[in-house]
């Protein structure tokens, strides 16, 4: 179904309206597929965003400098996220060896069992959404892209 009957909307204001309208209904209903998944494993999508920046980091720290950089949705308050992580024990925070005024923080092996465990259902989930075929996937990142820059 298209843009327009999802939303009940007969004109746009132009094409490109339309585009934006399309990326902010699709972009919604990409995070409610992911926020379903997460919410049995007791996950946001921010903590879910940071853990996967700390796996890709394993074995090496990150600072959460680091973590604001690298992080989708920039108004994410990082800190907080990784206390709410390490509560759960899927982060550890230490204090980094070269500046004593940084924090260092770490996947711990239960987060990259939880990234694992996840893994196998985003894998089903992307499998079973494959609409979109290679090329086209490259395509819309080109596109996706090029809107960006």
């Amino acid at each position: 179904m298209g843009i327009a009957e999802e939303i009940k909307q007969e004109k746009f204001k132009s094409e490109f309206s339309k585009v934006i309208v399309n990326i902010i209904y699709t972009n919604a209903w990409l995070q409610q597929q992911h926020l379903k998944l997460l919410k049995e494993r007791g996950l946001t999508i921010p903590q879910f965003n940071i853990l996967r920046i700390l796996r890709g980091q394993h074995p090496k720290p990150a600072t959460v400098n680091l973590l604001i950089d690298r992080m989708l949705d920039k108004s994410s308050n990082a800190s907080r996220i990784v206390d709410k992580l390490e509560q759960k024990e899927l982060v550890i925070r230490k204090q980094c060896s070269n500046d004593r005024r940084a924090v260092d923080v770490l996947i711990s092996k239960r987060g990259l069992d939880l990234l694992k465990d996840l893994d196998a259902y985003l894998d089903e989930w992307e499998s079973n959404n494959d609409k979109l075929s290679e090329k086209e996937s490259e395509k819309l990142n080109e596109l996706l892209d090029k809107l960006r820059s």
